[in-house]
């Protein structure tokens, strides 16, 4: 079972999305040690793609732990169910930590991409950055639930 999650991610969630994802992060500190980190979104305004997610990759990349798995939300990553998630879930969690990174509105640098030990996809559909955060949550609190061998509902 996993002792420590954390979620690193880009830029701060927006008010209106703070009190589902504290839902979530309540839920999730009653079962395991639970945490995010937070790097600075680096400004769309004048700059380019390749600018933008080359600075943001850079701080991904410097808070990166040096220990557990390493799990990055991309588009083209694996897509499970929640019972496959639950049991990737514990995979991730036998070396250490696991560490699930969310990019920004860009995306993921390709060196965060190479760095990670897995690339996850939680929809074939495009969700907003602040919203896969919400939704990583909310899937972290189900796998371990189902890891757990108890009823979701809450």
């Amino acid at each position: 079972m996993p002792e420590r999650l954390e979620i690193l991610a880009v830029g701060r969630l927006d008010a209106d999305l703070r009190p589902a994802f504290a839902h979530y992060e309540r839920l999730l500190a009653g079962l395991c040690r639970f945490s995010v980190r937070e790097v600075r979104e680096v400004s769309l305004r004048g700059r380019a793609a390749g600018e933008v997610l080359r600075d943001e990759g850079r701080r991904l990349l410097a808070a990166l732990p040096a220990d557990g798995a390493i799990v990055a939300l991309d588009a083209g990553g694996r897509a499970c169910d929640s019972e496959a998630f639950a049991a990737r879930l514990q995979a991730w969690c036998v070396a250490g930590p696991a560490t699930f990174v969310v990019g920004g509105s860009l995306g993921l640098a390709d060196e965060v991409k190479a760095a990670a030990h897995e690339l996850l996809s939680l929809s074939p559909l495009t969700l907003p950055h602040q919203l896969a955060r919400v939704v990583l949550a909310e899937q972290l609190f189900r796998g371990l639930k189902i890891a757990r061998g108890e009823t979701y509902h809450h």
